[in-house]
């Protein structure tokens, strides 16, 4: 897709309101250019002697509805007429803008539907590289550059057009010369246009990415305050965002000077084009070869051209602005989502899963996981540990299709997981992160969220699994209790049993704690272990943990150690023999190396 096709989609979706408004717009125009001819006649025929400029029906209709002579014995009737056409335009002016303001918002309506939709079902690999300031200015700014060209200026190129065309079709019959030379700088003025045009389109790029720049720094700061008052940079991320204030302003700055600069110079070309018409139809009109009428006519039409022609100007400057943003929307919907799978199946995942030679790589040139085999039975318990950068978060991953291995193959219940539907598969393995994140809104709707109509017996009995029931119930005001953007009015404990109580409400088969009991004490994680071995159905459980006390009740271990396993067994089995989770065993049971030496041993 591109930028102007999208374009074309937008206004082929909203075509009856854009052919709407250019009927009012031939309305609009052709009262502008009524008003000149009425006073020409006024001028020529009823003060002068000069044929009338109506046309003969026209005149026939005034002697047969008011009598013959009546306009010349009742000259007050051209200011009714020229009243009335005003009111005329203003009536055409206020649909044509009614209409235009509907096609807009309805365009932006789409616009941002599709770009929020098209989001949702980017891969995650795609989130985690993008910068979430960015994607916001693209959902608004730039969206709302798109919306304000199709308000204003799509009716406005054709308003220019059509005055353009008009004018030459009246001034050309008076005389071609005059009408030549009325119109000698126009040319000019569209070719500075043409030009502006193109540094207007640059000089926007640079400021609207500049503007992205400055959304991603404050939405940071805002997301991550506790972590900037905890370590006291405010000072710092207030610098941080007035370079990037200050560097959007010089952007903007350079884009008002552009712009500054050409209404100032088309201005100045419209107003010397006004006084050459006025000059050569003066000397016309002296001269007899035009009347006074015609040089009304020419002079006002003259006029009237000069503010669409550099309107046109806008509409070039404002489209290279559209451009841009109509760009970077495309940017973002040319990406590629995560693909359809009509086929796809939905088999039961209470099996047995199995890991078989899995490879996987973030970057080709580096593999984070490594010819990983293992196999789990149904219920079981998975613990995983190892170091920092040893692939325990990417190996649980795998298992919600968030990625896919590039070698190796991993199947639940023999069905390989390609195979597998997506979205079912997600809806099916419950995944609990150690950054828990949460809505700001009561605990009652972050529970929950998945489950919006859940009856209240089933909420409890999730919060009761996640030892979270005790602390809601003497909350302030229990589950109806708002917990701040983030959760940040809970504590990370807090936050992280909400998280698991969520995760529990819906229907789990595979369960999937990404080392997301470590803000929880052991007699609560003990707990919480508990709660999920006596549940109502058999769920096999991946546990990432750093404790020995948690990864000791499992029922196999995993050892990962760059990527490769390199142990796996029960506890007992595996502190029996030299390895790294006999060094962290003996660390935290107070028997080996000393306690500060754990962190060694983890990196």
């Amino acid at each position: 897709m591109t930028g102007s096709r999208l374009l074309k989609t937008l206004l082929r979706q909203n075509a009856v309101y854009y052919i709407l408004a250019f009927i009012f717009t031939i309305f609009r125009t052709l009262t502008q250019f009524a008003t000149p001819a009425i006073l020409a006649e006024l001028i020529d025929h009823h003060l002068g002697d000069a044929p009338s400029r109506f046309p003969p029906l026209l005149n026939r209709a005034f002697d047969a509805v008011f009598g013959a002579g009546f306009l010349g014995q009742n000259l007050w009737m051209f200011g009714v007429m020229i009243v009335l056409i005003s009111v005329i335009s203003g009536v055409a002016f206020y649909f044509r803008g009614t209409l235009t303001t509907k096609g807009s918002q309805n365009a932006a309506r789409y616009l941002r539907n599709r770009m929020y939709d098209h989001i949702q079902h980017l891969p995650f690999d795609y989130h985690v590289k993008v910068e979430t300031g960015d994607l916001l200015q693209r959902c608004t700014s730039d969206i709302d550059t798109i919306r304000r060209f199709l308000s204003d200026q799509v009716v406005s190129l054709m308003y220019s057009i059509l005055m353009v065309v008009i004018a030459l079709a009246l001034m050309l019959p008076i005389n071609a010369g005059i009408t030549l030379m009325s119109l000698s700088i126009t040319p000019a003025i569209f070719l500075f246009s043409m030009y502006f045009f193109r540094l207007v389109s640059q000089s926007f790029r640079r400021s609207d990415e500049a503007e992205a720049v400055m959304s991603t720094v404050l939405q940071e700061n805002l997301t991550g305050v506790r972590v900037v008052r905890a370590f006291g940079q405010a000072q710092s991320e207030i610098e941080k965002f007035e370079a990037a204030s200050a560097e959007h302003r010089k952007r903007g700055f350079k884009v008002a000077r552009v712009e500054a600069v050409y209404w100032g110079l088309s201005g100045s070309l419209g107003n010397l084009q006004i006084v050459i018409s006025l000059l050569v139809t003066i000397l016309a009109a002296l001269r007899g070869t035009i009347t006074i009428g015609d040089m009304v006519l020419m002079t006002s039409y003259t006029s009237l051209l000069m503010w669409p022609i550099r309107q046109l100007g806008r509409v070039l400057t404002d489209s290279g602005k559209t451009r841009v943003a109509l760009n970077r929307l495309v940017e973002v919907l040319n990406a590629q989502t995560e693909p359809a799978e009509p086929d796809a199946l939905k088999p039961p995942l209470n099996g047995d899963i199995v890991f078989d030679g899995v490879t996987f790589a973030y970057d080709k040139s580096r593999p984070v996981l490594q010819d990983v085999s293992f196999s789990v039975q149904p219920g079981q318990t998975v613990a995983i540990l190892g170091p920092t950068g040893s692939g325990k978060s990417s190996l649980v991953h795998l298992l919600q299709r968030l990625y896919t291995p590039q070698e190796g193959q991993i199947r639940i219940g023999g069905v390989p997981l390609e195979q597998i539907d997506r979205t079912y598969l997600r809806q099916r393995v419950g995944l609990v992160l150690q950054d828990s994140f949460l809505y700001s809104k009561t605990i009652r709707e972050n529970i929950a969220i998945t489950a919006p109509d859940m009856e209240q017996p089933r909420i409890d009995r999730a919060a009761q699994t996640a030892n979270a029931l005790d602390f809601i119930q003497k909350s302030e005001k229990g589950y109806d209790t708002i917990v701040g953007e983030r959760g940040v009015t809970l504590s990370g404990g807090q936050k992280q049993r909400v998280a698991i109580a969520r995760t529990l409400l819906k229907d789990n088969d595979i369960l999937i704690f990404d080392d997301s009991l470590s803000a929880v004490d052991t007699k609560t994680d003990a707990q919480i272990r508990d709660a999920l071995l006596s549940g109502e159905h058999q769920v096999t459980t991946f546990i990432i943990s750093h404790r020995i006390s948690t990864l000791s009740r499992a029922d196999l271990i995993v050892v990962l150690e760059d990527g490769r396993i390199t142990d796996m067994g029960r506890h007992e089995e595996l502190i029996a023999r030299p390895g790294l989770y006999k060094r962290i065993y003996d660390i935290q049971s107070g028997d080996g190396l000393a306690p500060s030496s754990q962190e060694e041993v983890m990196a």
